[in-house]
């Protein structure tokens, strides 16, 4: 075998798990959710046919846009994205200002106690999703925070706050620090060392982590059901009841390619930022 067939062979072994993984786990669900979205909904919930059914002419069968017509002639479905773009957001700058400092804690702390402290933060999820979301309701209840907004915010926080710590941790901990002697030989004291050196590196893992918690926030729906109130229903929830509520799957399957579109745009953003502060840092 040559050794121009042999790298081939090696890439092909390489490529072909994820690739497949993607294929099977998002490429086909969301052709799947694409298809679901142009039917009708069948008549005691589900899908209608695709093709008519000569004894049932009367019956609704094949493809349609009405579910798109009816998701943007309605403005209450415009509220509930912006409400969740909202949570996303919120969690996301909540996130980066807690954990900014942590990681920055972490990647100057001696090495032989950073293995440690990176344990703590990743320490939560040894523990059950629910019961920790449950904890919150116990903590939240006596204050009178509960069933608010600011309860799911703090929920969303507290479980996706290790998605922001270690990415800007793996970030600062490659960081130089001639650079920063280099930075207060000049006559830069702490403050300027902070915003001129250390932030801009960072920006990479500041984009990463925000796309790792702004993207799952933003499709969340046990934490906004568990310690949001009515008026906190995000797109998740709304979702999730098209689903196994009220089973209407064409609606839920067209709010589900709208939030798809969404979070791909996000992250195309997020990583053709993270790209960019990557070659600026260079």
């Amino acid at each position: 075998m040559s050794k121009a067939k042999g790298e081939g062979l090696t890439r092909w072994w390489v490529i072909a798990p994820p690739t497949l993984f993607l294929l099977l786990f998002f490429a086909l669900p969301s052709l799947i959710m694409v298809l679901a979205s142009f039917q009708y909904p069948g008549e005691y919930g589900g899908l209608a046919p695709l093709f008519k059914d000569p004894a049932r002419p009367d019956a609704l069968a094949g493809l349609t846009l009405e579910t798109y017509r009816f998701f943007f002639s309605d403005i209450i479905y415009v509220e509930i994205f912006v409400r969740s773009f909202g949570v996303a957001l919120a969690t996301t700058l909540v996130c980066l200002v807690a954990a900014y400092p942590l990681a920055l804690l972490i990647a100057r702390s001696p090495k032989k106690h950073r293995d440690l402290m990176v344990l703590l933060v990743v320490l939560p999820f040894a523990s059950n999703f629910l019961i920790r979301v449950y904890s919150w309701m116990i903590i939240l209840g006596p204050l009178d925070l509960l069933f608010s907004s600011f309860a799911v915010v703090v929920g969303m926080v507290y479980v996706h706050l290790p998605f922001m710590v270690l990415p800007l941790y793996t970030n600062l901990e490659k960081h130089d620090p001639v650079l920063l002697d280099a930075a207060q030989d000049l006559g830069a004291n702490a403050w300027q060392r902070f915003w001129r050196v250390t932030f801009p590196l960072s920006l990479p893992g500041i984009f990463s982590g925000a796309a790792l918690v702004f993207i799952p926030v933003l499709g969340m729906f046990a934490i906004p059901e568990l310690l949001g109130g009515t008026r906190d229903i995000l797109i998740g929830n709304l979702i999730k009841e098209q689903f196994l509520g009220s089973r209407d799957w064409p609606f839920g399957g067209t709010l589900s390619i709208m939030l798809t579109v969404t979070v791909l745009a996000f992250a195309a953003l997020a990583a053709g930022l993270a790209r960019g502060g990557a070659a600026r840092s260079g």
